[in-house]
């Protein structure tokens, strides 16, 4: 997957999706950012709960589970010096449905977790990073 980040000005950049959809991520007014987008650690913990959300569906539905309303309440701890990183990240699940089994629900569960989540997996990657400095 390749995407393409660009600065916009002020503290403003712009991800250039494969999908082919923008995200727009900002700072808060108080660091010179325009507060047009979210930090890059909410859409961080946005990309945890829709790739978790989307696992958990899915495999409900195989388990023929009917669920009527679903939402994620995520919490991250960071650390309080810089870097500040995510320490801890909860995530409590909140589905209704009809007679949804709860054993299936665990199951769902960990299997997004500890299976198909990519995002979640992404987070223990080794990260490397590289650079090249173009000017004009």
């Amino acid at each position: 997957m390749q995407m393409n980040v660009k600065w916009n000005g002020k503290r403003q950049f712009i991800g250039r999706c494969p999908s082919g959809h923008d995200l727009v991520m900002d700072a808060s007014s108080d660091i010179g950012g325009q507060d047009q987008g979210p930090r890059p650690t909410e859409a961080l913990l946005s990309a945890i709960g829709g790739c978790t959300g989307i696992d958990v569906i899915m495999i409900l539905e195989k388990m023929q589970q009917k669920v009527t309303a679903y939402h994620m309440e995520i919490s991250g701890k960071r650390n309080d010096t810089e870097p500040k990183y995510f320490t801890d990240i909860h995530i409590n699940y909140v589905l209704t449905g009809e007679n949804l089994s709860e054993d299936r629900v665990a199951r769902a569960i960990e299997l997004s977790r500890d299976k198909y989540c990519g995002v979640m997996h992404s987070l223990k990657a080794n990260i490397t990073t590289s650079y090249e400095i173009k000017t004009n």
